[in-house]
């Protein structure tokens, strides 16, 4: 069982950490997650037994992945505290701070194995979707043992970098997108009657379920789409009413505006 340090208890640092744990992956005495503040600590430290620190060092000397789950500002103030570059030899360090390249911390640590790494939040529920990408530092040994970390979370896929921003846009802010489209088709279920627990009921059933559709059948999205879509019926009319109101290049450009955002983040 791999010893792993989350440096980092924020929304995407406290996921992992329960996801991981609920995974089974790591039990409390070979975790070790750090914040600077106290929010996180308490749930965490109750629910799972887990001792929570402050010493991002300490944490990093007793790992052997190091998980940076800090807002990408903090990134190279967290590597250049004294004793985190001897505490981070010869061990693997997974950045999942959104568009802080691999050059960039390749620079202060030049000896340390680097990876970044993009899940998102369905991953406490092993529902998640994490991009990796190594740097040319990384063996294929180190890459599996990192995607066996996040494999537990749910898919992995691994993509050069050039496309982590992409990642960042679609996978990582994409939840927040699909509440706002889940939650707006339930309110269109309670204009038409439904209470609005059966609203939210039937609508993320339906999105859980056509998702489970697409990945396991492998069919394009649109050829499903079609074979609910019969001639002068119900589906045909409400698409009209999607088109009309061009959801698909808002949605387009929505992953494309946090795609560039998320390009400036490390600056």
């Amino acid at each position: 069982m791999e010893k792993i340090a989350v440096i980092g208890l924020g929304t995407m640092g406290g996921m992992l950490v329960r996801g991981l744990l609920n995974a089974g992956v790591v039990s409390s005495s070979h975790l070790f997650p750090t914040t600077r503040t106290e929010r996180n600590t308490l749930e965490l430290g109750e629910r799972y037994g887990l001792q929570v620190g402050t010493d991002n060092v300490q944490a990093a000397r007793s790992a052997d992945i190091i998980i940076l789950a800090v807002k990408p500002s903090k990134v190279a103030g967290v590597l250049k505290e004294e004793g985190m570059s001897g505490a981070l030899q010869g061990k693997i360090l997974v950045s999942i701070a959104a568009g802080v390249c691999l050059r960039d911390m390749a620079e202060i640590l030049p000896s340390v194995k680097i990876a970044r790494a993009m899940p998102n939040t369905p991953g406490i529920i092993g529902k998640g979707m994490t991009v990796v990408s190594p740097a040319a530092s990384m063996s294929s040994d180190d890459m599996d043992r990192v995607l066996a970390i996040f494999s537990t979370i749910g898919r992995c896929r691994v993509l050069g970098e050039e496309h982590l921003n992409a990642v960042t846009g679609l996978s990582g802010s994409g939840p927040a997108f699909a509440c706002v489209i889940l939650e707006a088709l339930a309110d269109g279920g309670v204009m038409m009657g439904l209470p609005r627990d059966v609203a939210i009921e039937l609508a993320a059933q339906m999105f859980l379920g056509t998702a489970e559709l697409v990945l396991s059948s492998g069919r394009h999205p649109a050829e499903l789409k079609d074979e609910v879509t019969t001639p002068a019926g119900c589906t045909i009319a409400g698409l009209l009413m999607l088109e009309d109101g061009k959801i698909r290049s808002t949605l387009a450009r929505a992953i494309q505006e946090s795609s560039r955002v998320a390009s400036g983040l490390g600056s």
